[in-house]
């Protein structure tokens, strides 16, 4: 009766992972629309501040202000999911999983920064539409605020491969660690981890100082990936513009 209650127990467990991971996949989706509709809205506010239209700037402002905050709730919520999903053990009597997710919720919410204003992409937006006009000038109060942030900064850990080198704008198939967040080539990764397993060592990150242990299953593209990815292109074809602008002028100054 103890073997069969504790396969009863143990093939409950794997049931609820197994849905929030589901679930959390498909939250995943959503968020890279998010993070895709947050991208136009900015692409559209760099439009109309070149033509002038503090207005229209100014409501796109405020709506990317709202799907910010729909992101980092869906964020939050991903990430409680995942945690009552790997964490969940069968008791006796029924489980609220209701509260156990709302506690879980509140726990990350708490653990995690609430002001938006600070966030890395509405810092983003605003730089991106800051520079339409004052490109190299200092926003307004970055002299007082001891932050050193640009736009060319996004979410991305690293910008080559550590194993074959190449730029992650550069790779057809770029894959991340589920946990340490690092981006590979797919095909250099799993060569590097299956060489290491082969001689039964630890597939540690190949990045500098990263602790973490790779596993194939926990290596993968996730759908915030290659979204992230072509913002750190765009992002890169941007600051290339401006330089040549800035050469152009050097030129006409002489």
């Amino acid at each position: 009766m103890a073997s069969s209650s504790a396969a009863r127990s143990g093939g409950a467990a794997t049931r609820i992972r197994n849905a929030a991971s589901t679930i959390c996949s498909d939250n995943q989706s959503l968020i890279g629309d998010i993070r895709k509709g947050f991208s136009l809205i900015k692409d559209l506010a760099i439009d109309f501040e070149r033509e002038n239209q503090s207005a229209k700037v100014k409501e796109l402002e405020d709506a990317s202000m709202d799907l910010l905050n729909a992101y980092e709730k869906c964020r939050n919520l991903s990430v409680a999911i995942q945690f009552v999903g790997d964490h969940y053990q069968p008791r006796e009597g029924l489980t609220d999983f209701k509260k156990m997710l709302e506690d879980e919720i509140s726990k990350v919410e708490a653990n995690s920064s609430s002001d938006l204003h600070k966030n890395p992409l509405r810092r983003q937006f605003m730089e991106a539409v800051w520079n339409v006009h004052h490109s190299g000038q200092p926003m307004p109060g970055d002299e007082q605020e001891d932050i050193v942030m640009t736009s060319t900064q996004c979410n991305v850990r690293n910008i080559n491969c550590p194993v074959s080198g190449k730029p992650i704008t550069e790779l057809q198939d770029p894959v991340r660690s589920v946990d340490c967040n690092h981006i590979y080539d797919k095909a250099a990764i799993m060569h590097y981890i299956k060489s290491k397993t082969l001689r039964k060592a630890p597939a540690k990150c190949p990045v500098a100082g990263c602790p973490k242990i790779l596993h194939p299953g926990n290596v993968m593209c996730d759908p915030l990936l290659r979204i992230e990815i072509d913002e750190v292109r765009a992002m890169s074809k941007q600051t290339a513009a401006t330089e040549v602008i800035e050469d152009f002028t050097e030129l006409e100054e002489e």
